[in-house]
């Protein structure tokens, strides 16, 4: 076998591909079609920060709001100031037959951090998520499922896809006596929040702003009354659940309302 056949045969088995090709097959229900960027990965060891103190999308626990170990923070021309927070991303790695799994397989994970650029660094060595670079910072386990461990920086295909969630939409309560701050958890379908409303017993619907992240707040004192809620997804799809949280609802509670049908 020459050189050149064996080159080739490597590729194929390996599952890497020239020039960021589409496997074929369409989208395969992903609302966008694939395209290039790059990833790493924080190594569970070091502690990640996705999950210490709430991170740049303010989810806190990850276990606890059901998001679990497939997570990654995007860099700032994918995070879109927040409101990328909750979108599902597939990805999968390709053009390196030394560290991409064979047979390229794909994992899918819930964007919930930012990952700030390094200007100072080159953006293939430490500054991967300068602007406009499309870069996502994943969760160990999740990069092992497409990467291997000792790779650094990778290439890969990724496309926003829907995002498959249990149970409904789910509010946590916090703020004071004369503002109202939600976080907003567990969204379906294309995962984003890009609005929000608040309705009480003696009031109309009031519209809310990101605060940061997927926290929203409004200034008006709710507290004795029964909380209504009105979420516009990031496709313009609205869903409006009412009496979410009864009259007697309490700071830091969570509450959970109706699902956005895939």
């Amino acid at each position: 076998m020459t050189a050149t056949l064996l080159l080739l045969f490597l590729l194929l088995v390996s599952g890497a591909r020239f020039g960021g090709a589409v496997r074929p097959g369409g989208n395969g229900g992903g609302y966008e079609d694939w395209r290039l960027g790059t990833a790493t990965y924080v190594k569970e060891s070091q502690g990640h920060p996705l999950n210490d103190g709430g991170g740049a999308c303010g989810y806190g626990d990850l276990d606890i709001f059901r998001y679990g170990r497939y997570t990654a923070g995007l860099s700032g021309a994918l995070f879109g100031k927040g409101s990328a927070c909750g979108g599902c991303y597939e990805l999968r790695c390709v053009n390196n037959i030394l560290w991409c799994l064979r047979g390229s397989p794909s994992v899918v994970v819930t964007a919930t951090d930012f990952c700030p650029p390094n200007f100072g660094l080159a953006d293939d060595f430490g500054g991967w998520c300068n602007f406009p670079k499309e870069h996502l910072e994943m969760t160990e386990a999740a990069f092992l499922r497409v990467a291997k461990a000792k790779a650094d920086i990778v290439q890969v295909q990724f496309r926003r896809v829907s995002c498959d969630r249990a149970g409904g939409i789910r509010f946590t309560i916090t703020g004071g006596a004369n503002f109202l701050q939600v976080l907003i958890t567990n969204v379906a379908a294309d995962g984003e929040v890009a609005a929000v409303k608040v309705k009480g017993s003696k009031t109309g619907w009031i519209p809310m702003g990101r605060n940061w992240g997927q926290n929203w707040q409004c200034d008006a004192d709710f507290r004795g009354q029964p909380l209504s809620f009105e979420v516009t997804g990031g496709k313009g799809r609205t869903i409006t659940m009412y009496n979410v949280a009864p009259s007697d609802w309490m700071f830091a509670q969570t509450f959970a309302g109706k699902q956005f049908v895939q």
